[in-house]
């Protein structure tokens, strides 16, 4: 397989901008309890969007996940469904914190134990560090956590300067105590996506060899949509139990609300949210071995995509030349560390050729 790998670098940040800017479509939904637009957001972004996507991209996708092993389809669910507990808990995370500050945070610790658990696990980390590719890839991910260390920083320079009234005008709810410790939860437990979509690479190899085949852009489409059903699962199960002791259910058939436009904005961030994971899978496939540092990437764009809407926003309104200067650095860092991750692919690329054209040929070793 070719690679591309500056078009794999650039799918990745194109999914961490639909990952910072996802939540904004909730905030035209009317009159609806908060476990209502969270049910409709989850059904589309985790079961219509990636089935259309499969019905139309991986013609084999039911024949895939019937001749998968268990053990496989196991994984991958329950990595999607601790995934789902992480989920649950991001919105939360953004009404304690806001959009900068919470997902800088949410986003640093997911993209650190995503990104390095799974070679770990693998068996691969140690290979990494002998060649010149993997010593500039994992470089660009540890750069990428000093970026993050950075916007933590600022945010936590921005909780001891703002008094407690500007703080509200920019998020309504806002507790760094309370919002931090969910962070740390929601950070961590979403982190499992990656593994899922890292542990369905038998699931990938039957999607290019089953007839009729999926092509090699689309093979990790039928792995998506397994860990996405556990997602779901985790996420439905909550919002019922919510609509339940809530009296909230019947929000869905409320016509006194504005509900086909709830429905449509609920929709439109959940189909928003799927595409990032859709870029991430197509994106590995540009960049091949080294495609584990594809979540750092995502993470990394995706604080950065969001610490530039929280300044948009108004969030970082009002705070010391001191603590807009940490945030700036944290963002010149993480652009640093996306540009880095990069060249450690264009290294993969060039080492791949050379081992190809160093290799002999049929007829040569006749």
């Amino acid at each position: 397989m070719d690679n591309f790998p500056l078009a794999g670098i650039l799918l990745y940040v194109l999914g961490g901008l639909a990952g910072a800017v996802f939540y904004l479509p909730f905030g035209r939904v009317r009159k609806w309890a908060w476990e209502s637009y969270w049910m409709i957001y989850a059904l589309v972004g985790l079961i219509v969007v990636p089935w259309v996507l499969a019905w139309v991209v991986s013609p084999n996708v039911l024949k895939v996940l019937q001749a998968a092993d268990g053990r496989t389809l196991f994984w991958c669910y329950v990595f999607g469904a601790m995934w789902g507990l992480g989920g649950l808990t991001w919105g939360l995370m953004i009404r304690y914190l806001g959009v900068g500050l919470g997902l800088a945070i949410g986003c640093g610790l997911c993209a650190s134990a995503g990104t390095l658990i799974p070679p770990v696990f693998q068996g691969k980390f140690a290979a990494l560090l002998t060649a010149p590719s993997g010593v500039a890839t994992l470089s660009g991910v540890a750069i990428s956590l000093l970026g993050i260390v950075l916007v933590g920083g600022a945010g936590m320079s921005k909780e001891s300067e703002l008094p407690e009234e500007k703080k509200k005008a920019a998020v309504a709810e806002f507790d760094f105590k309370k919002g931090i410790a969910v962070a740390i939860f929601s950070g961590l437990m979403s982190s499992a996506m990656n593994f899922g979509l890292q542990s369905g690479e038998t699931l990938q190899a039957a999607a290019t060899r089953i007839q009729p085949v999926t092509s090699d852009t689309w093979k990790g489409v039928p792995v998506l949509v397994v860990v996405l059903l556990g997602g779901f699962t985790i996420n439905c199960l909550w919002c019922l139990m919510l609509n339940v002791r809530n009296r909230t259910a019947g929000d869905y058939t409320n016509f006194s609300t504005p509900i086909l436009g709830n429905l449509f904005f609920a929709g439109l961030a959940g189909a928003i949210w799927c595409s990032q994971m859709i870029f991430l899978k197509v994106a590995d496939t540009k960049i091949g071995p080294l495609a584990f540092v594809g979540w750092s990437v995502l993470m990394s764009s995706a604080i950065l995509f969001s610490a530039i809407l929280g300044i948009f926003l108004g969030e970082w309104k009002g705070v010391s030349g001191r603590t807009k200067g940490l945030l700036a650095a944290g963002l010149a860092v993480l652009v640093t560390a996306v540009i880095i991750a990069g060249y450690g692919n264009k290294l993969k690329g060039e080492e791949d050729r050379q081992l190809n054209h160093a290799a002999p040929t049929a007829a040569q070793k006749v």
